[in-house]
């Protein structure tokens, strides 16, 4: 079970970063965007950990306060399952 978990965050964590890569790479070309709620559904589900990264790593979202407050605390909130799980 503990191998179904870890797949699973692993997954939902590289499409937390994908999405937030993509949609800035949409945002740079003025291109059909993500919805903000897709992101934090992908987030809830336990991408926030990567969700996070993707952030950092892209520089997305910085300046939405609810994305740069609440993407880190759902990631630690996540993180903390996941090592309850292990």
């Amino acid at each position: 079970m503990k191998d179904f978990w870890l797949i699973y965050y692993l997954c939902v964590n590289i499409t937390g970063i994908t999405l937030m890569g993509v949609d800035k790479n949409r945002a740079k070309n003025r291109g059909w965007r993500i919805k903000e709620s897709t992101i934090w559904l992908c987030s809830l589900a336990g991408g926030a950990i990567g969700s996070t990264l993707g952030m950092r790593m892209f520089r997305h979202k910085t300046k939405h306060l609810q994305f740069k407050l609440g993407l880190p605390l759902f990631a630690v909130i996540h993180a903390f399952i996941l090592f309850r799980v292990i």
